[in-house]
């Protein structure tokens, strides 16, 4: 599944080549549960419409139209967005659908615009979704009420994450962060990362951590974040960036699958992979010290 700087490229790329255009026709390819829009909806509130933005809430896109109504979408494991046109765009599952002929047998939903140019959702194993509401519903679908703040926005402060964090007191630091209620979109990546750079082990109690260390894991977690946004997102896999080509954060990442190779704070010791919060983590013995 995406993290969050990879859904943030995804965004900025197509903010770039679809605002202001206009939808022709849309619909379901194969697959009905990956488009479950009713044809009168769709005809209504998505044909005809005029897109205006694309906006991301944590792992969610959101596309927002002249109707009033969004298509929300989640590209889950395998989900692509690849649109073709006077340029040609590709991101997410890093397969040769993004750059052969589409439709193709893993494409769910298609939308025309008016000028010729297409947009595709792609989807291997069917997980994601396109789905449409209306712009002011959006924020009461029951995976926008849970989910905490974003980690970038300005106003997400140390205090704000310490406050949110405090209510997992009793669980692992990391089993805390990944938690989508108290803030949105760290995964296991950058959950690693800023872990490392906030020198905290990944396996500490929350209760355990001081105010001061959670101040420093906060800042973190937004420079991993932030970092990972300037190269295009990992490589993990899954993803590629908003040119559809790979995401180069993953070769500057200091611990997260450099297991076995020297720590960049102490060269003699080696990153070693261990299981928390059953996840595979990546930690520093020395710069990481377990506090039981």
């Amino acid at each position: 599944m995406p993290e969050l700087p990879e859904v943030e490229t995804v965004k900025r790329g197509l903010l770039e080549l679809i605002v202001g255009k206009t939808v022709a026709s849309a619909g379901a390819i194969d697959s009905p549960k990956s488009f479950p829009n009713s044809p009168d909806d769709v005809e209504q509130f998505l044909c005809g419409a005029t897109i205006v933005t694309v906006r991301r809430r944590a792992k969610v896109l959101m596309i927002d139209l002249s109707t009033e109504y969004t298509l929300v979408i989640h590209l889950k494991m395998t989900g692509q967005l690849v649109y073709r046109g006077e340029q040609n765009f590709g991101a997410g599952h890093p397969s040769d659908s993004l750059i052969g002929t589409l439709p193709d047998r893993s494409t769910r939903a298609s939308i025309k615009f008016t000028d010729g140019s297409h947009l595709f959702f792609n989807d291997q194993r069917k997980f994601g979704w396109v789905k449409l509401f209306p712009t002011i519903e959006v924020p009461n679908i029951d995976f926008m009420k849970k989910v905490g703040p974003e980690p970038l926005e300005a106003d997400f402060t140390p205090e704000i994450f310490t406050a949110r964090i405090r209510r997992r007191n009793g669980t692992t630091v990391k089993a805390a962060i990944l938690d989508q209620t108290v803030l949105a979109g760290v995964g296991n990546i950058y959950a690693d990362e800023s872990l490392w750079g906030a020198k905290i082990h990944p396996a500490t109690r929350v209760n355990a951590v001081t105010d001061d260390e959670l101040a420093v894991l906060c800042e973190e977690i937004k420079y991993v974040m932030n970092l990972s946004i300037e190269k295009g997102g990992s490589t993990d896999r899954n993803y590629v960036n908003a040119e559809g080509k790979r995401g180069s954060y993953i070769d500057f990442a200091r611990v997260f699958r450099q297991e076995g190779q020297p720590c960049p704070r102490h060269t003699a010791v080696v990153i070693e992979k261990i299981r928390v919060a059953g996840r595979g983590t990546h930690v520093c013995p020395v710069c990481q010290t377990f506090i039981d």
